[in-house]
């Protein structure tokens, strides 16, 4: 064994230990060894013949190592001091029982031996396996001290509430009310890579309740807080969107694991306090606000450090998008509206719809029932009208670049005329989708505009 040969006292520590009590597969290791974790690393990298499978952190004195589908991370035991103004530690060499006292949850500080002497032992000097069997989030030291020094800490405690579905300990959750302003100076990166690990829990709305709780998610999300709260005017109140939200964000879970159509979901309504109207005769009217919502999207995803890329044009979509199947049920759903929808959402289609269903949350059966009625109807017309005119995918018969040289044009106002005006009314039923139809339909409208035919054509 390496730590033998080098004299070293050396652990499985954290994670695998943990999950190993609760029955969960993991592929991670962490090891800890009371000595110099780099040249451990080096030498358990070339007993194992991966060698050019080890990469070195030299300014974090750690060292990981790929074997197979196994990943092996070593550090050597430490012992951290914090300043106030910063979460990066002040690291110097230690103790097993050092490198204990510096983890987060009692839960994490489960060490396995692998050392010949006592192979297999388990070191749990904070009787975290009694924590996991009450399903406790509780941390070694007193909470300030845990929290303060490491202010990530709290998002973690939560993230692990969520996930395994344990209790904080009063005491600890305590501490992390007594030190929520602290989270400011972790950066945003950050804060939204716990934030993700929470909403792709099972029942992520089990953390977002416990943020809200503890006074970090109006830090770290105020725009979410904003929907809490029913105001009540000549009798009529509205939904608490926050709880609705986060209702909406569990019935789109048990759909899907897709982190940004859970986003969809939890910015759906986003925008509903800034368009809250209370009208005599209808009541509260939240009108435009899947417009505005979908506006929002991007200064939230720029706040929070989110990527401003292709999945933030997905959410903002969706958002924009979200009330149109249903609000075709208030009228005759006709082809032409629902080839306007699959034509709008084009490759959203199948997440707006699971959207859409999961938006379905009212507390009165009938008006559910109701809902979910709708719901199906304009599932199946959109069924039907795909298998029919295969919208999903369509492109129109008649190109740009066909309509340039039909009519002698450079690229112009005239040009994207008619491209509208030929894919409405296919659109609208008009005229089929079919080329012959098409360029008739071009030919028409290029005279009204005044152009001539090219002769040559």
């Amino acid at each position: 064994m390496v730590a033998h040969e080098m004299h070293y006292q050396a652990y499985i520590i954290g994670g695998y230990v943990r999950d190993r009590f609760l029955l969960r597969d993991g592929k991670d290791f962490d090891i800890v060894v009371v000595g110099d974790g780099i040249l451990y690393a080096q030498n358990l990298a070339k007993a194992l013949n991966q060698q050019k499978n080890i990469t070195v952190f030299k300014t974090y004195g750690t060292a990981q190592i790929k074997y197979d589908d196994i990943e092996i991370e070593v550090v050597g035991a430490r012992k951290e001091s914090y300043s106030p103004e910063s979460r990066n530690p002040l690291v110097e060499a230690g103790t097993l029982a050092e490198d204990q006292n510096r983890r987060d949850f009692t839960i994490n500080t489960l060490a396995l031996s692998l050392n010949k002497m006592d192979f297999g032992l388990l070191l749990d000097p904070f009787d975290g396996v009694t924590d996991l069997l009450n399903k406790q989030i509780r941390t070694p030291l007193n909470p300030d001290i845990t929290f303060s020094d490491d202010p990530l800490r709290m998002m973690r405690a939560i993230r692990f509430a969520t996930q395994l579905q344990f209790q904080m300990v009063p005491e600890t959750f305590s501490g992390i009310v007594r030190n929520a302003d602290r989270i400011k100076i972790i950066t945003k990166e950050r804060i939204a890579d716990e934030l993700n690990k929470i909403i792709l829990s099972p029942k992520p709305s089990i953390g977002f309740k416990l943020l809200d709780e503890a006074g970090l998610l109006p830090l770290i999300f105020p725009e979410f807080c904003n929907l809490k709260g029913v105001e009540v005017i000549e009798g009529k109140g509205h939904k608490d969107n926050f709880y609705h939200t986060l209702e909406v964000l569990d019935n789109i879970s048990e759909y899907t694991n897709d982190l940004w159509l859970r986003w969809a979901a939890i910015l759906h309504d986003i925008a509903k306090p800034a368009t809250k109207r209370f009208e005599t005769n209808d009541g509260w009217t939240f009108h435009g606000h899947e417009f505005k919502g979908a506006k929002m999207v991007k200064r939230i995803f720029t706040n929070m450090k989110l990527p401003l890329n292709e999945k933030m044009r997905y959410v903002e979509k969706l958002v924009l998008l979200h009330l149109r199947p249903i609000a075709l049920t208030k009228e005759n759903i006709t082809d032409s509206a629902i080839r306007r929808l699959i034509f709008d959402a084009g490759e959203v289609l199948d997440d707006l719809m699971t959207l859409v269903r999961a938006d379905i949350t009212s507390k009165n059966e009938n008006k559910k029932r109701r809902y979910l009625e709708n719901y199906l109807l304009v599932d199946e017309k959109i069924k039907e009208v795909e298998a029919k005119d295969h919208i999903r995918n369509w492109q129109p018969p008649i190109s740009g670049e066909e309509i340039m040289k039909a009519f002698n044009l450079l690229p112009s106002k005239e040009v994207g005329i008619i491209k509208t005006v030929i894919r409405e009314a296919i659109l609208d039923g008009v005229i089929p989708s079919t080329y012959d139809a098409a360029y008739q339909l071009m030919i028409e409208e290029g005279q009204k505009l005044g152009l001539s035919i090219n002769a040559t054509n």
